[in-house]
């Protein structure tokens, strides 16, 4: 048995053509979804990189974990105190772990612990191959050593191969002479003119007028890159740029499929394909990031071609990324940890079968301090320090006629915002019980300051909203972050 994990950093998942995308953007990727199960509502329950890839490696949330945030207490694992023996739990039940203990040679091609200095992401891992660059990598530079790897040891019986690329995360870096492919192709339907024009207006880093975070400064290292956006053309090259990323590493993909196909391997080697978030392209006015818990931030591709699995399969149940490791646990007849969130979703891949929750609650503690429900149709998103965005307390988006969340129905629908206060309470009940009622990491982090990228910027940010017509806003923004000021 083989197992290839193709961890794509910040792969939307409506920009896959398998996803219903209408460009190109991914050959490879499609017909591994052709070939295997394609899971439609699948979220990171913590966003962005550091949590999420916290969740995944541990099948726990970041409520229990710690890490909720990108700096401070919330940037690093609870320790594990009393009780701890001479390892401790992570060397025996994270995603690693419980594969090397059956029997897998588990290495990872990834920059990711180096980036973040999340050193128990190494936890488990027989081999770990550091590319090098903190995760401003292109393809060309990562697949080289996948490939060296699996010329070596892909005829071999029983690895995990965890290879990370970067290329759809920002600064967007495909190289110049990839050209264009979609140069001709139509933006998104929904970003119109007149759209723009209302973002033009809109508050807070990452939005159109500030793709830099809170200022309009280009790299011209990355000249699909833009600082601002300002007119239909400049929303093009924002588009594209994203676009060309994932399309560029898609073709990546295809040559390690071409490695595997040569060694004769390809037939039994199980193949995942998932991030560890997406990217709001306009959703909530911000361009370029994954600051918040909302739908395009949270929602990730899911796709798993595995020997005995079903082929052609879409479940549409709601899962998590931390419910990988349970699933892989009881796949190869590892008995799971009474600590971990997660729930196999093994049904839906052999049988079919829905197995999925009744209602997710996803976590943003980085950029914002948020959580929201997505349950049936709806997502509630429930703000707690807005990121100086301006966000309102409560917002409630219909993602079945609105999923770039256009209008925000909270106002329109206090019984579905009740609702989803209720189920939100009923998970922070359970998470505080299991977690021995530590701190919540959302209050560690607004105690200690807010979030990590909302520090230390707001009076010189005021300043620029003053220069570019914005100025409305600086006194609400005073109002709210008064601490910023001081």
């Amino acid at each position: 048995m083989r197992i290839l994990f193709l961890d794509i950093d910040t792969l939307r998942a409506d920009h896959l053509r398998c996803y219903g995308y209408h460009r190109n953007t991914s050959p490879t990727i499609d017909s591994i979804a052709a070939e295997g199960v394609r899971f439609e509502n699948y979220y990171c329950s913590d966003a962005p990189c550091l949590p999420s890839r916290a969740a995944l490696m541990t099948g726990r949330f970041g409520i229990h974990t710690g890490v909720v945030g990108h700096g401070d207490t919330a940037a690093d694992m609870r320790i594990q105190g009393r009780g701890r023996g001479f390892r401790d739990r992570l060397a025996v039940e994270s995603l690693p772990a419980v594969l090397k203990s059956a029997g897998f040679r588990t290495v990872t091609i990834s920059p990711f612990a180096e980036r973040h200095s999340a050193w128990w992401f190494y936890a488990g891992f027989r081999e770990a191959h550091d590319t090098g660059r903190h995760g401003m990598e292109s393809a060309e530079e990562i697949t080289p050593a996948v490939i060296e790897w699996l010329e070596s040891n892909a005829r071999r019986d029983n690895w995990f191969l965890h290879v990370n690329y970067w290329d759809p995360h920002t600064p967007y870096r495909a190289l110049a002479d990839f050209g264009n492919p979609f140069e001709n192709d139509p933006l998104p339907a929904w970003l119109t003119g007149d759209v723009l024009q209302k973002h033009l207006q809109a508050v807070g880093p990452h939005t159109a007028r500030e793709i830099n975070m809170y200022d309009n400064a280009e790299n011209p290292r990355y000249p699909r890159h833009p600082g601002e956006i300002l007119d239909m053309r400049g929303l093009r090259r924002m588009i594209d740029g994203y676009d060309c990323g994932i399309r560029y590493v898609d073709g990546h993909v295809r040559m390690i499929l071409d490695v595997l196909e040569k060694a004769g391997v390809m037939h039994d080697t199980a193949i995942i394909v998932s991030s560890d978030h997406g990217e709001n392209q306009g959703e909530l006015a911000i361009y370029g990031e994954h600051a918040t818990a909302d739908h395009p931030t949270c929602r990730i591709p899911m796709i798993i071609r595995w020997p005995g699995a079903r082929r052609g399969h879409v479940d549409r149940g709601l899962h998590y990324n931390l419910d990988l490791l349970p699933t892989l646990a009881g796949i190869l007849g590892k008995k799971p940890s009474l600590r971990w969130d997660g729930r196999s979703f093994a049904p839906a891949l052999f049988e079919g079968r829905d197995c999925g929750r009744e209602y997710l609650v996803l976590s943003q503690c980085a950029h914002v301090c948020q959580r929201s429900v997505r349950f049936g149709r709806w997502l509630y998103m429930r703000t707690y320090h807005d990121g100086f965005h301006l966000f309102p307390k409560e917002m409630l988006f219909d993602l079945e006629a609105d999923p770039h969340e256009e209008k925000d129905l909270a106002v329109e629908r206090p019984d579905l915002c009740r609702e989803a206060v209720y189920r939100l309470a009923e998970w922070h009940d359970r998470a505080m019980a299991a977690a021995g009622w530590e701190p919540d990491p959302m209050w560690t982090v607004l105690k200690e300051g807010g979030p990590y990228h909302a520090r230390g910027h707001l009076r010189a940010y005021c300043e620029r909203l003053a220069a570019t017509g914005r100025g409305w806003a600086v006194e609400e923004l005073k109002r709210r972050h008064p601490d910023e000021f001081q």
